[in-house]
């Protein structure tokens, strides 16, 4: 399930300018989602033109599917096929939706600027919409039939939150049996959480809307780590105590807390190590 309020690059040009839904994260679900991540079609699908004011094939297959096929859902679903998906892409909603945010200096951000800012971490998010906002249907529907609930990986202000600001969203993650697992960023990003601890994660997702709603918080066992490639700028590495594990699971909140790290990029969580965290959860 993808938020839909992505308004810079490649898809803030093709709302603007020819009205379609935002493309991009969705695109970005759907190819790793592939069935063959180095098919040569799923690899088309990430190439960019720059003398095209740097689209993506994929963002302009669904944007102009969007216009041939009957709407977004359908051009979804035909990208799906293409490329063999495993498993489907819902947007949280349809609607047109713009991110506004408050930083904890006290300004007001909306859209781009967000992410291009840096000074401060955010401490409030909200939608924007000319129309009433309506959660899309069928990902109601698959929250409610789900087993597990994933909240993240992602940036957790832009990606994680809005999702749970569209009306209905919370309301079907509560009316699901789901275990709801929040997974916490391995490092800081500046100008959205910079700064902030696994804690002040958790308390955002509280104070946007889910309060006990949250079962297992999967956090790494972290420690500072230069980025990748450069030893030069240190990554800061989101930090999680016994103090605050022991606030968490004071409400009712199982905080697990293991290497999750990609070693050789330490902002990157590990795919193999993630997916025996949830099996965990699962088997719990």
């Amino acid at each position: 399930v993808v938020a839909m309020a992505d308004d810079g690059g490649s898809t803030g040009i093709l709302r603007d300018q020819a009205g379609a839904t935002a493309p991009g994260d969705i695109r970005k679900c759907i190819t790793a989602m592939a069935s063959d991540a180095h098919d040569p079609l799923t690899e088309a699908f990430k190439v960019r033109f720059g003398f095209a004011e740097n689209h993506t094939l994929g963002n302009l297959m669904l944007s102009a599917l969007e216009v041939t096929s009957g709407g977004f859902p359908q051009a979804i679903a035909i990208c799906e096929e293409l490329l063999h998906a495993r498993g489907h892409v819902y947007p949280s909603t349809l609607n047109r939706v713009t991110l506004v945010a408050q930083t904890r200096d006290g300004r007001m951000l909306e859209g781009q600027a967000i992410a291009n800012h840096s000074r401060t971490a955010l401490r409030k998010v909200a939608l924007s919409s000319e129309e009433p906002v309506v959660a899309y249907g069928p990902a109601l529907e698959a929250i409610r039939e789900s087993d597990v609930v994933v909240l993240g990986p992602g940036s957790l202000f832009t990606s994680i939150i809005p999702n749970l600001l569209v009306p209905g969203i919370n309301d079907a993650i509560r009316a699901s049996h789901a275990r709801v697992v929040f997974i916490c960023s391995l490092a800081d990003m500046q100008g959205e959480t910079r700064g902030m601890s696994a804690l002040e994660h958790y308390q955002a997702l509280v104070s946007h809307g889910a309060a006990g709603m949250i079962d297992y918080m999967i956090a790494h066992d972290a420690v500072d780590a230069p980025i990748a490639g450069t030893g030069e700028t240190p990554v800061r590495n989101v930090d999680i105590s016994r103090s605050a594990c022991a606030e968490i699971e004071s409400q009712g909140t199982h905080v697990m807390v293991m290497d999750l790290v990609e070693h050789e990029h330490p902002t990157w969580h590990d795919p193999a190590k993630l997916r025996r965290a949830l099996s965990t959860v699962l088997n719990a």
